[in-house]
């Protein structure tokens, strides 16, 4: 019987480490991953959560620095009252072709294209449209009027061009009772 109790003193001194042990392990393992978890495990933030947050950041500083830009780079603009002025529109019109003939006392040609402004309404511009054949004529006659002479130089030009435009007005005026043109234009002047 001693011998007995010895082996189960024997026996129950092993069983007792082996508890020891083996608690004292799993206690170590239960603290490492409690520690694991309080460190790394809920502290963490939803990802998702982060990157909204960044991009509510970035368009917030997107957002003044916008903001201080067109403060800061621009004037601000003020409106003044326009005056009320009658400004009167220019209308143009222009002869298709060009008009050509020989200069008076040369054997030079005078090779023209013309167009006429008014500041009248568009009544003017349908009278010129409607009696083109007979106003060609009658330009045709002013420049065969003309000598060489006469056309060179800008005040010969200018010159020209006020007789063109007394001879259409005086047609027009036959034709349709007012003239209305102010300015003749010439588009081409080729002096051959």
């Amino acid at each position: 019987m001693a011998e007995n109790e010895a082996e189960q003193k024997a026996g129950s001194g092993l069983v007792k480490k082996l508890l020891i042990f083996g608690g004292g392990g799993l206690g170590m393992i239960a603290v490492g991953l409690g520690a694991g978890w309080l460190i790394f495990g809920s502290a963490q933030p939803d990802p998702s959560e982060e990157i909204e947050e960044i991009i509510e950041r970035k368009l917030a500083e997107r957002e003044t620095a916008e903001a201080e830009a067109d403060n800061s780079t621009e004037p601000q603009k003020q409106s003044k009252e326009t005056p009320e002025d009658d400004v009167f529109e220019t209308i143009y019109h222009e002869f298709a072709g060009t008009f050509t003939t020989n200069l008076d006392g040369s054997r030079k040609m005078l090779q023209l294209g013309i167009g006429v402004s008014t500041q009248y309404d568009d009544t003017v511009m349908i009278n010129v449209e409607s009696h083109q054949l007979a106003l060609r004529s009658v330009i045709l006659g002013v420049i065969s009027n003309y000598s060489e002479e006469d056309v060179k130089g800008s005040s010969g030009r200018e010159m020209l061009a006020v007789s063109i435009r007394d001879a259409i007005n005086g047609k027009l005026e036959v034709l349709e009772g007012f003239g209305g043109i102010e300015e003749v234009h010439f588009t081409s002047f080729v002096l051959q």
